[in-house]
């Protein structure tokens, strides 16, 4: 069996090479995909959504930060704690996943996903039957995206529920 982990990260820069990840925000799925089972919010750094774009935090002088290798042993720990394969799940894996994997590697932590990831919005562009049609699952979310990578991978986990129930056929597939 496996557990579906939706991910959320919150960072400044294009990548780790440039970059600080801020903090993330983990959903974990229960085990038949009906119901979400457990959260985790890991901050590394306290900072503030910049005012012309949310999406980029700003690391303010003074800024309190978290031991990084502290956070990502705990992060692992929960991970760990459901016993089984936790698969990587997100709106935008390219990056999110980029991220943990530095600080897992940078800190000596074998990851716990792996080395792989899954899209939500290819799930659902192959539930749509529609290769274009990757981004309106969105409207499923039940949370407000508002870059608090916790409710941000809340709102995922909702419409990642609600398009698994599409896909067993008790909703009707709309998005």
């Amino acid at each position: 069996m496996t557990i579906t982990v939706l991910v959320d990260v919150e960072a400044c820069g294009a990548s780790p090479a440039r970059g600080e990840m801020t903090e993330f925000g983990a959903v974990a799925l229960n085990r038949n995909m009906t119901a979400i089972q457990s959260t985790y919010h890991g901050i590394l750094i306290e900072a503030v959504p910049d005012p012309t774009n949310p999406a980029k935090p700003l690391i303010l002088p003074g800024a309190k930060r978290y031991p990084e290798k502290e956070v990502m042993q705990k992060f692992e720990k929960w991970l760990l704690s459901f016993g089984e394969r936790v698969v990587f799940t997100s709106d935008n894996p390219g990056y999110d996943f980029q991220w943990l994997n530095f600080y897992f590697d940078k800190h000596e932590i074998a990851n716990p996903f792996g080395y792989s990831s899954r899209r939500i919005g290819d799930f659902a562009a192959g539930l749509s039957s529609d290769w274009g049609n990757s981004s309106k699952w969105k409207k499923l979310r039940d949370v407000r995206h508002d870059h608090n990578p916790l409710n941000d991978s809340l709102g995922n986990g909702g419409a990642l529920l609600r398009l698994i129930a599409m896909s067993r056929g008790e909703e009707e597939i709309r998005f």
